[in-house]
């Protein structure tokens, strides 16, 4: 294989001594670290076409990657495995105004993109992940990944119009509106949803080199308020009830512990302190004209104090650039994209979580058994909230920041993750962006019949079984 890829993509195009390998073996979570054979840089549709013939012929093994910020070991290849690296297919091939949507790269960035929408005059905006600026927005949309616009549209899967794909035999497959030629990507009815067959597969099912991707409209006022509350109960009380009102872009919150380590409190105590608040909300509003943006903050303020006459405390919001000026650590949230250093470059190197979608109603439960199994174990109780799809369901997330390099903690991640799951999962939670470990717990309570549907369709459109073996448990 190392032959065939020297000569279709140059020799400075594959990595094969294992200093040059080294940073392929892992990503940022407890996985265990695994040696690729090679790494392969892509360039063209063409290119990924004939590697996956060769590796057809050889049952060789694919991993797709892009920026390796995955928190699931999803990237991470089987010994003697091939990455196929694509930082460097990384074109915007059109960006329509009118019809809002781009077509974009696996290796296109969030940063990229939103430069790309700046130079064009800015009428145009996408959603952000919290992950860094550099990362891949091809890839989180595949994984169902949310961004600060998921309140309104959902997880950016939804926001799919269409898809070029690489079956596992070489052959191209355009979904959507790509089906029939000459068509722009509008949307991806009313052709059957066989986006879908790509969706959520962690690259097990074909290698995605192009998106059609819909972009939404940037308004002229924008305005991102923080507020303290000081119980799960008032806090998510606050939270159905916008949600309910339609009139914000975004609403997130961070459990305490979470802010006080972004404020730079390394290690926050796992049990607040008397008179701390819970949680901060942050809250969105964008508007068009100043009269608009006033009538929503008063509908916020509105809302506030329906909850404050339920006894629940919730402060005042605070504007971010006030916010700001009292205290420069906030910074990370003042404009996404954002890289949230306290959580990639704390030292240690670890990250992860056990981040789950699911019914808005249980969160205060949620969170309650979650902060004891956190507590628990020792760490401090990261936890991150969002409403999506319009208050349909939410995210609900836990986090953990750990030393790579001691064994103990990487076991102790490996436990309280499993136990978070076990808890998420039996109040009606699933969890997304699932890492093989969290499928392979799933799998008794997973349908036997969607199970065997998915067995079939692993079979069918991976018979070598070369893409992204061992992910998914399939």
């Amino acid at each position: 294989m190392k032959d065939f890829l020297v000569n279709l993509l140059g020799r400075e195009n594959v990595l094969h001594e294992s200093a040059a390998l080294a940073p392929y073996r892992d990503d940022y979570c407890e996985a265990d670290a695994s040696d690729p054979a090679l790494v392969a840089f892509v360039t063209t549709t063409e290119q990924v076409q004939a590697i996956v013939r060769e590796a057809a012929r050889l049952k060789k093994p694919l991993t797709p990657r892009v920026a390796g910020t995955n928190v699931g070991g999803l990237a991470l290849a089987p010994a003697g495995g091939v990455i196929l690296d694509f930082t460097r297919m990384n074109r915007i091939h059109e960006v329509n105004d009118t019809d809002m949507y781009a077509v974009i790269e696996p290796g296109v960035t969030q940063q990229q993109l939103k430069d790309c929408l700046k130079e064009r005059g800015g009428s145009l905006t996408l959603g952000y992940s919290l992950a860094p600026p550099h990362t891949s927005i091809l890839a989180n949309a595949l994984l169902g990944g949310l961004t600060n616009r998921s309140l309104k549209y959902g997880d950016q899967s939804q926001w799919i119009s269409g898809l070029e794909v690489v079956m596992a035999d070489g052959t191209l497959v355009r979904t959507g509106g790509w089906a029939l030629q000459g068509v722009a990507p509008y949307g991806q009815v009313p052709f059957p949803a066989l986006t879908g067959l790509f969706v959520g597969w962690a690259g097990t099912t074909g290698l995605c080199t192009k998106m059609a991707f819909q972009l939404w409209p940037q308004h002229k006022f924008n305005r991102r308020l923080f507020v303290l509350t000081y119980s799960p109960r008032g806090t998510f009380e606050a939270v159905r009830r916008l949600v309910r009102r339609e009139f914000c872009d975004d609403i997130g919150g961070l459990s305490w512990p979470s802010a006080k380590m972004m404020l730079g409190v390394k290690h926050p105590h796992p049990e607040p302190a008397p008179g701390e608040p819970t949680f901060i909300l942050y809250v969105d509003l964008t508007a068009d004209i100043e009269e608009e943006m006033a009538l929503k903050e008063r509908m916020l303020n509105d809302v506030l104090a329906s909850v404050r006459r339920m006894e629940e405390r919730i402060e005042e919001p605070l504007d971010i650039h006030m916010l700001l000026k009292v205290n420069p650590a906030m910074s990370p949230f003042a404009e996404f994209p954002t890289d949230l250093e306290f959580l990639t470059n704390h030292g240690g190197g670890g990250l992860s979580w056990v981040g789950t979608y699911g019914p808005l109603s249980k969160f205060e439960a949620g969170i309650e058994a979650g902060t004891k199994i956190m507590v628990r174990h020792g760490f401090a109780p990261m936890i991150v909230t969002r409403p999506m799809r319009g208050g349909h369901y939410g995210v609900l997330r836990f986090v953990e920041i750990f030393d790579k390099q001691n064994a103990a903690e990487v076991e102790r991640v490996k436990v309280v993750n499993h136990e978070l799951l076990n808890m998420c999962t039996e109040l009606g939670f699933v969890m997304y962006k699932t890492p093989s470990w969290a499928f392979e717990v799933l799998k008794p309570r997973i349908d036997p019949g969607m199970l065997g549907l998915m067995r079939t369709v692993k079979d069918a459109l991976d018979p070598h079984g070369i893409m992204n073996p061992g992910k998914l448990g399939l």
